[in-house]
This record gives C-alpha cells, structure tokens and sequence, in this order.
C-alpha cells in the first residue's frame, strides 16, 4: 500500500486515492493460501497503474537513479580490480545497489540518498557469502542467466557482468517485459548503456513482478537450457524463484529489506546476501 501511494504521488497527487483504493480491492481479490506474493503483488500494481493512468511512473526516478549509480561505476571498477577475490568483490559491489527499492519503506525513496550510503554498504561486505560456490559452477561450459531487479542497481551489475564475460562467460540478461516499479527494461537497458555488457538479452515477456514460471517465453526457456547457473537480483525475483525446483543452480544476490524475506533465508534482516540454492537432490 505504500508503494501504492508513493506511485501515484510521482504522477499526480490527485490520484493518490484512487490508486490506493484499486490496490487494496485487488488485494482482497486476490489474496489466498498458497498463492505467490508476487502474483498478488502483480495485480495490485496492474489495479494501482489503471487508476493512476500511467504505464510507467517510475521512469523519471529510473532515468535518475542509473545516473547516480554510475557515477561510482569507475570507483566500483577499480576496486574489482585491485581485488585478490574479483568475484566476490564484484558481488560485494552488485548487491550494494539492491537498497534502491523506492517506495518500499523499506528501503530508500530518492536516488540521491544513495550517494552517502556507498561506502557502508560496501564495507558491510557479505553477510552470507557463497561465492566460492558460484566459482566452482561458474568453471563449465555454460551460460550465466543473469536477471535484473532495479534500474540504478543494474549500474553496479555491471560490474559484475563485466568480470564474468572477462573469464569466458556468456552472460544473458533477463530484463523486464514491461515496466513494473522501478525494474530495469529493454528500453531502460539500452538507454543506461547496460545492453552493451550482455551476449544476449531476453525479456520475462509480461507486467510481472519477477519471472512468472508457468509462464516462460521461448526465448528464455532455450537460454536456461544452455545455462550453467541463474544469477537472480533483488527480493522479488527471490520470491518469484523461491518455491520453484529449476535444474541448475540459483545464486540469489540481495539484501535483505524485509522480515518475510529475511526469515524464508533463515538469516537476519539488513544484510547483503550472496547464496546459491542447488538443484534438489544435487549433493553440492
């Protein structure tokens, strides 16, 4: 509900109520036992965005929170750089980026505030870090499923895709089909110059929050055949993947914002997480 009304602030104010009322009716609507957060999630957006009257009413906080992001991207670089663990370094950088959750109340809510939390994101390092797992994985043939959450923090992937491709890597992004909150797009990707850094882009085909699984493009499911390991940003794409049994491995790169999601990990709230959840059954 808050982001219900944070959306709608950035538009019109007049439509605060309006949108804050079409959530909440599709939240009721939608809310049941078993049921995904982000399927009930996703509807409260469609319902909020319909009575706002906009496609996309993060665009302006994307556009400025991509400029604020690479202004630390040189910094970012060198760091991974001078680094005796490039991987984990770069890891450590990427998941910095997650705080950019705007109107979450979780999070912050101004690309701007961004700017003096830097430093301490990236000196907190990793509260949980599996990244010597993801190296050993990373040591086959195939490609690295790389799927995008916020436009700013997808500066800082860059980073880290950077590096992949550096050790032979072919890494395919996965963006969004079309703008939902704050997540990164064909259109965003091109314009902040993140295209550049993939072999490959593919898009989650729909206005979803996350991937929907049972409904994978084509395109998409051919890459994850080929995958060695999926990459996957942020809390939503956590949720979306958190119940799904996929047949390679799932490195979830995020802090963790939130008390449902910090206990489904079993690990504390405000703390950057790097952990690869194996294929069932898989003694890895």
């Amino acid at each position: 509900m808050k982001r219900a009304l944070f959306q709608s602030r950035l538009i019109d104010d007049s439509s605060d109520f309006r949108s804050t009322e079409a959530a909440l009716k599709a939240f009721a609507d939608n809310i049941a036992p078993g049921k995904k957060s982000v399927d009930v999630a996703t509807e409260v957006h469609r319902a909020s965005y319909a009575a706002i009257g906009t496609d996309d009413p993060y665009f302006d906080l994307k556009v400025r929170a991509d400029e604020v992001a690479e202004r630390f991207m040189e910094r970012a670089s060198s760091l991974v750089v001078a680094s005796d663990n490039p991987l984990r370094t770069a890891i450590e950088l990427s998941v910095v980026g997650n705080i950019m959750d705007f109107g979450s109340g979780i999070a912050i809510d101004d690309p701007s505030e961004f700017e003096n939390m830097f430093d301490d994101l990236v000196a907190q390092g990793l509260g949980i870090d599996d990244s010597d797992k993801l190296a050993e994985i990373l040591k086959g043939d195939g490609s690295v499923i790389y799927i995008f959450d916020n436009c700013g923090e997808s500066q800082l992937d860059r980073i880290l895709i950077r590096y992949l491709r550096s050790i032979g890597k072919r890494v395919v992004g996965v963006v969004r089909g079309r703008p939902i909150l704050n997540d990164v797009t064909v259109e965003d990707a091109v314009r902040s110059g993140l295209s550049e850094d993939l072999d490959v882009m593919v898009t989650t085909g729909k206005f979803y929050v996350g991937i929907d699984w049972a409904d994978l493009p084509s395109d998409l499911s051919r890459e994850l055949e080929g995958s060695d390991v999926i990459i996957a940003k942020g809390m939503a794409n956590y949720e979306s993947l958190s119940d799904e049994m996929l047949p390679i491995p799932i490195m979830h790169i995020l802090r963790t914002k939130c008390v449902a999601v910090a206990n489904s990990m079993g690990v504390p709230v405000e703390i950057n997480v790097a952990r690869i959840t194996m294929p069932r059954g898989d003694s890895q």
